[in-house]
């Protein structure tokens, strides 16, 4: 009777796994199985199976000379973006002419867009403050959780307005029963669950994959993308159930804005007078402005990673979707809309 024989000595520092094996380099009796010796054997070389403990971010830029302009700049451009959407949702809910649908999704998406920003650049700011890379796993995930969370909703609430704005234009005499308090609530808890689906598969995708002890992210937060470029296991599953979840969560939004504006512009074009044609045009002209805004920085993100090999280059443009998107959002609204003019000026006159 003849077999093979594997002989394994394994150690196990700290979170490493290390297994050193030696395999039969040819088929030898059973009866000498208890006198084998290393000539019977191969050495194999050790494979680490590493239980990933921390991920070290590399941000945006390794220079000593630029972490301190890039520190102070992503910290304004923190701040304002809290200070705007902030003095937004606090207008809106303090003044009772703007309890409206609009201005209900309006505040919504406030509150979405401080949440987007802050799952990434306070972090960032710490690190580069602290001269610190490193971000624990559960940390990690976390970032992928809410990053993924708030930036679907932000998605299905714009989605959410072009409705309204639909409504409000092609159907204007039924506004008011269509577009009641009831169904905004329900439209806006519907989007947050659809939100939170959307990030629980990707973090049960990124919690499964084995990574290597290459743990280093060329980004300033974790994206899953480069999650799956570090790790060992294979992810081609994975990658496919992305592009399909991204297909599905962003394309049926996308699609959505899409008919919502064709039928917009569809109506407005059959408005005889100019001036009714401006005024029906100027309700959506915010709302147009911050999707071109949203949509465009996405795809440009998007399109920059596929073209350019540079993992570098690919957070540099995340910036925009990320961290440019939210700060803007407010200033294009209050800018453009004298409701929300008034209803700031009131507020601050309150407060001081």
């Amino acid at each position: 009777m003849e077999i093979f024989v594997n002989f394994c000595v394994c150690e196990f520092p700290e979170l490493q796994i290390q297994t050193q094996c030696w395999e039969p380099i040819d088929v030898f009796p059973f009866n000498h199985l208890f006198s084998f010796s290393k000539n019977h054997l191969r050495y194999v070389e050790p494979k680490n199976v590493t239980r990933i403990s921390e991920f070290f971010l590399l941000g945006l830029s390794e220079d000593a000379e630029l972490q301190p302009l890039l520190f102070g700049l992503f910290l304004v451009m923190y701040l304002i973006t809290l200070l705007g959407n902030l003095l937004i949702t606090l207008a809106i809910s303090t003044d009772p002419h703007l309890h409206t649908p609009m201005y209900f999704f309006l505040s919504n998406l406030s509150l979405t867009d401080i949440g987007l920003i802050s799952t990434t650049v306070p972090k960032m700011l710490v690190n580069i403050q602290t001269q610190s890379k490193s971000i624990t796993y559960a940390s990690c995930l976390a970032q992928v959780s809410f990053l993924n969370l708030f930036g679907c909703l932000d998605s299905l609430i714009l989605t959410v307005m072009a409705y309204d704005r639909f409504v409000a234009i092609c159907h204007p005499l039924h506004y008011t029963v269509i577009m009641n308090f009831r169904l905004c609530g329900l439209l806006v808890l519907v989007a947050f669950f659809i939100s939170l689906l959307d990030s629980q598969l990707h973090i049960s995708m990124v919690s499964q994959l084995t990574f290597c002890t290459d743990v280093e992210i060329p980004h300033f937060f974790c994206d899953p993308p480069q999650l799956f470029n570090l790790a060992c296991s294979d992810t081609s599953t994975n990658i496919i159930l992305v592009y399909c979840i991204g297909a599905v969560f962003a394309g049926v939004p996308a699609t959505g804005v899409l008919f919502s504006y064709i039928r917009i512009v569809s109506s407005i074009l059959k408005v005889s007078s100019s001036s009714g044609k401006y005024k029906a045009f100027s309700t959506c002209a915010s709302h147009l402005s911050v999707i071109c805004l949203f949509y465009g920085t996405g795809i440009g993100a998007y399109l920059s990673s596929v073209v350019s090999s540079s993992a570098r280059k690919g957070a540099v443009t995340s910036v925009m979707y990320t961290v440019v998107t939210p700060m803007l959002n407010p200033y294009i609204y209050s800018l453009r809309n004298r409701d929300i003019k008034r209803a700031l000026q009131k507020f601050l006159s309150r407060i001081a």
